[in-house]
C-alpha cells in the first residue's frame, strides 16, 4: 500500500445526479484513494481480489457489492485473481438525497444506509445475486428513469437484513479527513510520511500553527476520532499489508510501523481487527508460509 492516500476527482460532474461505469478487467491498478462521492461497487468473477476499505483488508469471493461512503479511503487489488472479472462502478453525490428529504419518515432506510456507509457495507451473496440483473441494466437507461432506477436499488439495499459493516470498531465522521481543507490535507501527508516514528500532537500541531490543546478539538472534529487513533489507523493498515504480503516478523513489522512494544502492538491490533497479528496472518496471508517470531 502506498503511503499516502489520494484524493480522487471522479469524473461525475455537478451537473449529473450519478455516474455508472461496466467494464471487464484483468487487474486492478488504482491506490488507495478517497473521494466526497457515494460509490457503489459490483465485482463478478473477482475471487481472490484484495479489497480495503477503512481499516479493513480481506480477500473477495466470486461476487462483491460494497457501498462506500463519503471520504473513506477505500482500493481493490488484484492479489490472487487470475481470471477476468467484471465490475460496475457507480458513483453519485451527497446532496442527491439531500438530509431535509432524509429526515421524512418514508426515507428512515436510506437514512440508515448512507449512515452505516460511512463504514462501508458490504452486502451477502444472496443480495448480490438478486440485484445484479438490476446494476448490469442501469447503463442502459437514461433520464429520469435511470435516476428512479438508482433509488430503487438503493431502496432494496437499505431493506437488506443480510449485510455487515466492515471498517472498525469506530466510525467515520461523513466529512472525514481532508474534505476542503489544506491544513488536514498538510496533517495527514506528515502523518503518512512519519507513521514509522514516534510522533507527538504536540509536534504536528506545531507543524499546522495550532496550540495543541486547540488542535486536539479540530482533529476530533475534521475526522470524528482522536489523534492517536487515527495515526494508529495508519500504523495499522501498514501492518496488515505487511503481514500479508512479507514473511517479516511480528516484531520487525510491529516496530517497523511505529508501535513502541509488541505487546502494545498486539493489543490495539486484536482490539481494532478481533484477531492477534499472528491469526490474522494465518488468515489472509500466502498458503504454506510459516510464521516466525
Amino acid at each position: 500500500m502506498s503511503r499516502s492516500i489520494l484524493k480522487e476527482s471522479p469524473p461525475l460532474t455537478k451537473a449529473d445526479c450519478f455516474s455508472v461505469f461496466s467494464r471487464y478487467k484483468t487487474e486492478f491498478d488504482f491506490p488507495v484513494h478517497y473521494h466526497e462521492e457515494y460509490e457503489l461497487n459490483f465485482i463478478e468473477n473477482g475471487k481472490g481480489v484484495k479489497r480495503v476499505v477503512g481499516d479493513s483488508m480481506e480477500e473477495i469471493d466470486n461476487f462483491e457489492l460494497i457501498l462506500v461512503g463519503p471520504n473513506i479511503p477505500h482500493a481493490w487489488f488484484t492479489h490472487k485473481c487470475t481470471s477476468s472479472f467484471q465490475e460496475i462502478t457507480i458513483q453519485f453525490h451527497r446532496d442527491l438525497f439531500h438530509e431535509v428529504f432524509l429526515k421524512r419518515n418514508q426515507l428512515n432506510l436510506i437514512k440508515n444506509l448512507f449512515e452505516q456507509s460511512l463504514k462501508g457495507i458490504s452486502f451477502s451473496q444472496k443480495t448480490i445475486q438478486k440485484i445484479a440483473p438490476r446494476l448490469k441494466s442501469l447503463d442502459q437507461m437514461s433520464g429520469f428513469r435511470s435516476v428512479l432506477e438508482l433509488m430503487a436499488i438503493l431502496d432494496e439495499l437499505s431493506a437488506s437484513t443480510d449485510h455487515r459493516l466492515l471498517s472498525g470498531e469506530h466510525m467515520y465522521n461523513a466529512d472525514f479527513i481532508y474534505m476542503d481543507s489544506r491544513r488536514m490535507e498538510r496533517v495527514v501527508e506528515y502523518l503518512n510520511e512519519n507513521f514509522s516514528r514516534p510522533i507527538r500532537l504536540s509536534e504536528v500541531a506545531e507543524l499546522v500553527e495550532m496550540a495543541e490543546t486547540a488542535f486536539s478539538r479540530y482533529f476530533k472534529v475534521k475526522t470524528g476520532i482522536t489523534f492517536v487513533d487515527f495515526l494508529n489507523d495508519i500504523r495499522l493498515g501498514h501492518a496488515s499489508r505487511l503481514l500479508i504480503d512479507t514473511k517479516k516478523s511480528i516484531g520487525d513489522i510491529a516496530f517497523e510501523c511505529g508501535f513502541t512494544s509488541i505487546s502494545n502492538f498486539n493489543r490495539i491490533f486484536k482490539r481494532r481487527k478481533n484477531n492477534t497479528p499472528k491469526d490474522f496472518r494465518e488468515k489472509h496471508g500466502n498458503v504454506g508460509e510459516r510464521v516466525f517470531f
